[in-house]
């Protein structure tokens, strides 16, 4: 059996649970939600890296889609809202294909049925407008983990590609850390400063993850994770799930990035879009300025030294699809995970490892965060904190 076909089997049982997926962004930036005009029934591979087929072709078992707004959003509470909205109409236009997950015993649900359990992380704490009773909202929504920054600094938490501020989380941030035990959601630690990954993992009484983030000592890029960090998974129980955005995962491609983003202002668009019109312009850069290409095994690299400083029961995949403009070589969209998986059994990695990584760690962390905030829940009431009362 050779070592595609080996990951193939492999994820029938334990299929992957994906900690990042950016669909509903990109069907609010290409269609206005029209999801006729994205009907991921469809092949969509000339619009998007996700549709119904190529999840099923890759093994995806669990997908935390991402409901991310951008920070500078003047109505971000209300945007996010619209992107919940927008996974429960996939949901509930897909029944045979998709189920919404809101705890882990669905997720096992979702997988002895052979549908994709369908959850949601929200991507930034401006999302809840330092609000408590708004994170109690979300929460009351569907959304199992938030990401306490997004690109920028809120008024509690630095990012790590912000200017520091805060010096980490403030009083007001761990108690957003506190009440997120409280509810069962997961503290998600991607994107921020490492200054705010240590407070958070000195606050939270729960395992937290990183949804979307890979090895700082393999690719010096800040939104990747330090080593003493990571080896703290340990003790707390989380996982980090390594993302394949060439730019974090690949040294050489830190720079280029770089220029690509400046480039991408001087037109006047934000490095981060997607659109038509951006891609256009990423691609004429590209043609002048051929971009490194990282690969599968670039990725593998990443898993290896995380396997050996935080443990294989601390990992798990976040791929970034459909938030990125680049992906690496071999995972160009949701159907290559087969491909990382074979190259990691290539590596010696056993079926036991892999069914972790793929599968149960993530589903353990859900259910870990459940079980401390029903302790919790019955030893505290919800904090009506406000930022003003605890900051100042």
């Amino acid at each position: 059996m050779s070592s595609v076909e080996a990951a193939r089997e492999l994820l029938a049982e334990f299929p992957v649970v994906d900690g990042h997926n950016d669909l509903p962004w990109a069907l609010r930036e290409q269609v206005r939600y029209d999801l006729d005009a994205r009907d991921i029934a469809a092949d969509q591979s000339a619009h998007l890296h996700t549709d119904l087929a190529r999840l099923r072709a890759g093994g995806v078992g669990a997908q935390y889609w991402s409901v991310y707004v951008r920070s500078d959003l003047p109505d971000a509470v209300p945007a996010t809202l619209e992107q919940i909205d927008c996974v429960r109409q996939l949901v509930d236009r897909h029944p045979a294909e998709l189920r919404l997950a809101l705890t882990a015993a669905d997720m096992e649900a979702a997988r002895g049925e052979g549908r994709i359990a369908s959850l949601m992380g929200a991507e930034g704490g401006h999302s809840i407008a330092n609000s408590l009773g708004t994170l109690r909202g979300l929460y009351a929504l569907g959304v199992r983990y938030m990401t306490l920054t997004h690109n920028d600094n809120v008024d509690w938490a630095d990012s790590a590609t912000d200017v520091p501020k805060a010096g980490g989380l403030t009083a007001f941030g761990r108690e957003v850390v506190r009440e997120m035990n409280r509810l069962g959601m997961l503290v998600d630690l991607s994107h921020v400063a490492a200054t705010t990954m240590r407070d958070a993992l000195d606050a939270t009484e729960a395992p937290v993850i990183f949804s979307h983030s890979s090895s700082r000592a393999v690719c010096d890029h800040p939104r990747n994770i330090p080593d003493d960090v990571l080896g703290r998974l340990r003790a707390n129980g989380g996982v980090a799930m390594v993302t394949f955005v060439p730019k974090f995962v690949l040294q050489a491609a830190v720079d280029w990035t770089a220029a690509a983003d400046e480039n991408m202002r001087a037109h006047g668009l934000h490095h981060l879009d997607t659109s038509p019109e951006a891609m256009k312009i990423h691609r004429a850069f590209e043609e002048r300025h051929p971009r490194p290409v990282a690969t599968v095994a670039t990725v593998a690299d990443h898993l290896d030294h995380m396997r050996e400083v935080a443990g294989i029961d601390h990992l798990g995949i976040g791929g970034d699809y459909d938030g990125t403009a680049f992906t690496p070589d071999g995972l160009g969209d949701v159907s290559g995970y087969p491909n990382l998986i074979a190259e990691l059994f290539d590596r010696g990695w056993s079926r036991s490892d892999l069914a972790k990584l793929t599968w149960q760690n993530a589903v353990r962390v859900l259910g870990a965060a459940e079980d401390v905030a029903r302790d919790l829940q019955a030893a505290r009431a919800p904090s009506n904190a406000t930022i003003e009362s605890l900051d100042g």
